[in-house]
């Protein structure tokens, strides 16, 4: 957030500074305003594309094994741009190599979770899958395991078989 701010400012005095420049090759004919304007516009242009970037820039330096699988988009409507290219703001990554399993319910599958947004510090909850049911339950509370591997304890919540979380935690190789 510091680097944002710094360069935020540094892309205002360089705009007003090619507005300076503009009005003195223009032999002083530019309105005064131009310079202010100019120095707006860089560090809009400048936060805007810091907004776009940072997803990109935060995925690509996720630890191997962290792998994303749900993306939430912003729109907002003080960032009007938004409606045109939304941009992502949240995201969702499945810590691969936590990947937990039975040994006598192998469709049983626990999994560390990680949830990272733009302004906010990275939160990591452990989510239990059921694939072979097709549902999943956050593990925030006690939960027990008997011997058999039957959990009680949990909330499940029954998801398609689209749920993008529940895809990728079914889909990971189990340890061996």
């Amino acid at each position: 957030m510091f680097f944002e701010m710094v360069a935020t400012l540094v892309a205002g005095v360089a705009g007003a500074g090619v507005a300076l420049i503009l009005n003195k090759l223009t032999a002083g004919r530019l309105p005064k305003w131009v310079t202010p304007l100019g120095a707006a516009f860089a560090m809009i242009a400048t936060t805007v594309a810091n907004e776009y970037a940072w997803f990109g820039r935060t995925a690509d330096n996720l630890p191997e094994g962290l792998v994303v699988v749900i993306e939430i988009e912003n729109q907002s409507l003080y960032r009007p741009w938004t409606y045109v290219v939304p941009f992502v703001e949240r995201f969702v990554a499945v810590d691969q190599p936590s990947l937990r399993t039975h040994a006598q319910k192998p469709a049983l599958r626990m999994i560390d979770t990680i949830f990272m947004g733009r302004w906010s510090a990275p939160e990591k909850m452990v989510v239990l899958a059921d694939c072979a049911a097709g549902r999943r339950a956050p593990l925030i509370d006690a939960v027990a395991f008997d011997a058999s591997g039957e959990v009680s304890g949990v909330d499940w919540v029954k998801v398609g078989d689209d749920d993008p979380l529940l895809t990728a935690i079914c889909n990971v190789e189990a340890p061996s």
